[in-house]
């Protein structure tokens, strides 16, 4: 009731408000209450509808008045040219895959889960009991709450081998997020200027991260099977790098999964140079047909920084992540996390901690590669009936995403603009791409919504990549 009479408040008054003349007192609320028969909370409703859309402003104590027009003149920011000068780095744009489209649409872009494979219950039980306690007014410590800390270390111990030391509780720095993450990692391990090494291809963000913490990348060939330690071994000698991102586990974008033989040997070629491997568990929650194993379970000689976020996992609001880093570097990583962030919000620990700790938790975990499996076959199913000309090298056994090669003589951009025009949105493989592309790829989606929708949307790529192929 109060909604329509809202609205109906709303048409009359901006009926008024056309004729009007800029700077025009409106009635006042009593007034208005009187006139339209509502109770004064659905005025002050309709009258905050009209300010956000511009039409009228108040003036605390003196009343509501018709927004004055402005005329309009082109804006003119020539003079920060010289104030900020010539970029040191330039920062690639966002990636497709982050941005936010029409609910009508089929989406096969983005990198999150649909709400439908959250533990939405216990995010919002959480939620409520932090609510209540002191995190809502209170500091955490620098690098974590000590309950969570615990928990990220207990989870990377109880992988590790006997015979192996697992890490302390203080080997734990939290952070905000694994994209906050892998920029302090970048900033503090490798620095401005210094070489990076990298699979290519590789996850766009962290190609985002190292430019915007300066540091040189150093691109490493990389496939369905990981990266040739060869090419790695060479990459460490001609360019002297002491670091090497990679995701061992479900790559983001090729689903790669290391053997336990590769990463015997990307280990023993990080130690062999003195250097870092930064590896990113992101998908740790997201495994199918295997259970993920870090490859930093193999060493406890600090020559791997872990990166495991609960981001994607848990909810998108709640950007928590966490470096286990032993050694000096913990060191490093902290004062860099510090100076980015103090602090990572308590509420927010707390959160995470309340539903990683709960019983429901596993059982949840267990159901989500029940649906990841059965959406992962539903559109490799429908890529293999409706596009028979992409090539997929190889099915991941986790995550969220399907690498799908497509003729050499694609038009990427055509492709996607005319799948948008189709209501399909897809994004394309180039932005994984450390350096140039190496060939014509897409990275599609499985958890997002509406999987009923997924042969539709093969239907619309197929049907727009053979309408390019016919030309």
């Amino acid at each position: 009731m109060d909604n329509s009479s809202s609205a109906r408040i709303v048409a009359d008054l901006g009926e008024w408000i056309a004729t009007a003349a800029p700077g025009a007192k409106l009635p006042s609320t009593r007034s208005l209450v009187a006139r339209y028969g509502a109770s004064p909370v659905t005025v002050q409703k309709a009258l905050r509808t009209l300010a956000a859309r511009g039409v009228v402003e108040s003036r605390p104590g003196v009343g509501t008045f018709v927004r004055t027009v402005r005329v309009a003149r082109p804006n003119d920011y020539g003079w920060q040219t010289a104030a900020l000068g010539a970029p040191r780095h330039r920062v690639p744009e966002l990636s497709r895959a982050l941005r936010t489209f029409p609910n009508d649409v089929i989406a096969l872009h983005s990198g999150y889960p649909d709400r439908d494979l959250l533990p939405e219950r216990l995010v919002r039980a959480a939620f409520t009991r932090a609510a209540r306690g002191d995190a809502t007014v209170s500091r955490p410590p620098a690098a974590g709450l000590p309950g969570l800390q615990a928990w990220f270390a207990t989870e990377l111990g109880s992988a590790m081998p006997l015979g192996t030391a697992p890490p302390a509780p203080s080997d734990v720095v939290v952070v905000p997020g694994s994209q906050s993450g892998l920029s302090t990692a970048f900033r503090a391990v490798v620095g401005a200027g210094r070489p990076l090494l990298m699979e290519s291809p590789t996850y766009w963000g962290a190609i985002l991260a190292a430019a915007s913490a300066g540091v040189r990348v150093v691109p490493v060939p990389s496939g369905a099977d990981g990266p040739d330690p060869d090419e790695l071994a060479r990459a460490f000698e001609q360019t002297g790098a002491r670091a090497f991102y990679a995701q061992p586990n479900f790559a983001n974008p090729t689903g790669a999964r290391w053997s336990p033989g590769l990463a015997d040997r990307v280990v023993g070629i990080v130690r062999a140079y003195g250097a870092f491997l930064i590896e990113d568990d992101w998908a740790h929650d997201f495994g199918i047909d295997t259970d993920p194993v870090p490859v930093a379970a193999r060493d406890d000689s600090g020559h791997i920084i872990y990166l495991r976020s609960l981001t994607k996992s848990v909810s998108p609001a709640v950007r928590v992540a966490a470096i286990t880093a032993r050694g000096p570097v913990r060191e490093r990583i902290l004062a860099d996390a510090q100076a980015e962030s103090m602090y990572v919000s308590g509420i927010l620990q707390a959160v995470a901690l309340d539903v990683v700790t709960q019983p429901a938790w596993r059982t949840h975990l267990r159901n989500v590669r029940h649906q990841l499996a059965a959406r992962r076959d539903l559109l490799i199913g429908a890529l293999h009936e409706h596009v028979p000309a992409a090539a997929l090298e190889a099915v991941p056994r986790g995550g969220l995403n399907l690498w799908v090669r497509l003729p050499d003589t694609t038009d990427l951009a055509r492709l996607v603009r005319d799948c948008e025009t189709a209501g399909l949105i897809i994004a394309d493989g180039n932005a994984w791409f450390p350096a140039e592309p190496t060939g014509a790829f897409l990275r599609l989606n499985y958890s997002g919504p509406n999987p009923g929708a997924f042969p539709e949307g093969a239907r619309a790529l197929g049907q727009a990549l053979a309408a390019q192929q016919a030309r």
